[in-house]
Parts: structure tokens; sequence; C-alpha cells
């Protein structure tokens, strides 16, 4: 209503050939500056639809679109600004987002770690030998007892020392007093020497067994524990099978080399032999007593091969003894394998049969 009686003023003003009314001030005056503007705003718009109303055969179609355009741009504009400050505002949120998620994902991994870690602790907890474990509890406890100890001592001490002082201080005002303070002075220094010394040794005695412990302390930890010497025993068998099975190919490789230099051998002889009797035959062949002659040399050379085969195959035959005498020393070292792994097995089984008998022994116990 104010707004339309503003409006219904500035117009009558317009028409009074621009003269202002007290009224028409008062009423400017009386509205707060934020009003003022939207008043402004909207006085104009109302002022150009009013004069489009009242005179549009005045205004051409050219000036009516320009106005429309400007005021489809005015409404374009205001709405692209809102537009960003909403992008603003949503990338604001997706970042404040990814931050959240992002620090959720750490959260969530070094959980899942920390639950690593102790179940790793609980499962070398549970493997540890239960005696040792014990035993470390133990001196871990008197290590902590010691330590408290020590404190206390420490503060009984700094009690005692200021009791003496005190006593010192009292003694060498009564010896001021009565004029004797030489003999008591001697009393308190022997006193306070004899507390000194005694200080001393039960630091050098508390310092000899913090030593004892800690050696203690070394000892067990050089101890391994019933998984450690489960994983060296893995780890030294995988080693032997590595160097078993070079070992094994190495030997292989060799008796391949032999065989094949053997062979080589025996190829260049038979090659040396054919050459030998191919250049030797035309003139072997040309008179009687040398054929006869070179005859009784392929007689001989073949009663040399035959005889080398026999070496050959007797060699043969003595290889395949020595292959069976120790292929059945190897079955029954496979035999006594078979029987070690059980046997450790068993001994294992016991020693934590042991272990469970002892712990509930004590348990009975305390």
């Amino acid at each position: 209503l104010r707004i339309k009686t503003l409006m219904t003023g500035m117009a009558a003003m317009a028409t009074e050939e621009g003269k202002l009314t007290a009224s028409t001030v008062g009423q400017i005056v009386g509205l707060q500056s934020d009003a003022i503007k939207q008043i402004v705003s909207e006085y104009a718009e109302k002022q150009s639809e009013l004069s489009a109303e009242e005179r549009p055969e005045r205004l051409g179609a050219a000036q009516q679109h320009r106005r429309k355009v400007a005021s489809l741009n005015k409404q374009i504009l205001q709405k692209t600004k809102l537009l960003e400050e909403l992008q603003a505002k949503c990338a604001d949120l997706q970042a404040k987002c990814t931050e959240a998620k992002k620090t959720l994902t750490e959260v969530k991994s070094y959980s899942e770690k920390l639950d690593k870690e102790l179940a790793a602790l609980e499962t070398i907890e549970s493997q540890a030998d239960s005696s040792i474990l014990q035993s470390l509890r133990a001196l871990v406890a008197m290590n902590e007892n010691l330590k408290s100890q020590e404190q206390e001592f420490k503060a009984h001490c700094r009690e005692e020392m200021e009791r003496l002082q005190q006593n010192i201080e009292n003694l060498k005002a009564e010896a001021a007093e009565n004029g004797e303070e030489q003999e008591p002075n001697k009393v308190i220094e022997q006193q306070y020497k004899a507390e000194k010394e005694k200080l001393q040794k039960i630091r050098l005695l508390l310092a000899r067994r913090n030593r004892e412990i800690a050696i203690l302390q070394r000892k067990i930890d050089e101890v391994p524990s019933r998984a450690e010497l489960t994983q060296y025993q893995k780890r030294f068998i995988e080693l032997y099978s590595q160097v078993s099975a070079t070992h094994k190919e190495t030997k292989q490789f060799f008796t391949l080399y032999n065989t094949l230099d053997d062979k080589k051998v025996y190829l260049e002889k038979e090659v040396n032999l054919l050459n030998s009797i191919h250049d030797n035959f035309h003139q072997a062949m040309a008179s009687s007593g040398s054929r006869e002659q070179f005859l009784r040399q392929m007689e001989q050379i073949v009663e040399g091969i035959k005889q080398n085969r026999m070496k050959m195959e007797k060699k043969k035959q003595e290889n395949k003894m020595r292959r069976d005498q120790l292929n059945d020393e190897y079955l029954e070292l496979l035999e006594k394998q078979r029987l070690y792994f059980k046997t450790v097995k068993e001994f294992k089984e016991e020693c934590r049969k042991n272990e469970m008998l002892l712990s509930k022994l004590k348990a009975s116990s305390s």
C-alpha cells in the first residue's frame, strides 16, 4: 500500500513540472534505504509498464521489443548469479564431503591396521613358550617392583636427609646457646658419612640387580620360541632341498659330459679305423699275401672291439648293481625320514600336553 501511494505521488510530481511536495519527501525519507532501493526498482518497472499501457501508440514495436529483451536479460542475470551461488555452495559441500570420506577411509585403514597388529601379537603370544612368557612376566614385574622400591627409597632418603639437616640445625642452635658446638658437629658428620655409605652400598646393589635383570632379559630374548624354531626348520629344509636339487643337476651335467666325451672318443676311433681301412684296402687287395695280412688285421680289430664291448657290458652291469644298491639305501633313508617326522610330531604333541599339565598344576597350586 505504501509503495502504491508513493508511486502515485511520484507520478503526480512528474505531471507538475518536476516539483516535490513536503508530503512526498517525508514519505521517501521515512522509508529505509533497502526499502527505498527496492521501491525505486519496482517503480521503474511499474512506470515502464504504465507508460506502455497508457501510450502504446507512441511506442514502436522495436522499442517494446528492446524493453522486453532488457527485462529478460535482467532476469537472466539474476538467475545466473543465483545459479553461480548455488554451484559454489554445491562445490564447497562436495569438497567437504570428499574430505570427510577421505578422513573416514584413513580412520578405517588405521583401525584395520591396528586390528591386524593386535591379531599378530595375539598369535605370537599364543605360539610362544608359556614357561618363557611366565618367567619374562615375572622378571618384568620384579623390575617394576624394584623401580618402585627405588623411588620409595629415594623419597625416604630425602626425608631422612631433611630430618638430619633439621637435627643439625637444631644441634647447631643448641650448641651456639650452650657454647659447645665442636663435639655435636663431629657426631653429626660421622652419622652423615655412615648414612651416605649405606646409600652408596644400596645404590651399588640396585645397579647390580638391574644388570642381572638385563642379562636375564637378553638370555630370554636369545632363546627362540617354538614358532621361530619351526620357521628355522622349514627354512633349513627349503635350503637343503635347493642345494640338493642344484647338486643333482650338476651331477647330471657331469654325467652327460662324460658320456658325450666317451662317445666322441669312440666315434673318433671308428672314423680313424674306417679311414685306415679305406686307405689300405686297394693296396691290400693287390696281392694275396697282403690280402691275408689285411684280413688278419681286421680279425684282430674285430677281436679288440669285442673285448671292449665286453668291458663296457661289465662296467654297465657294475653300475646297474651300484644303482640298485643306492636305490635300496635311498628307500631305507626315506623310511628313516618318515619315522623321524613321525617321532618329531609325537614329541611336539607330548610337549604340548606337558605344558598344559604344568599350567594346570601351577593354576591348582596357586
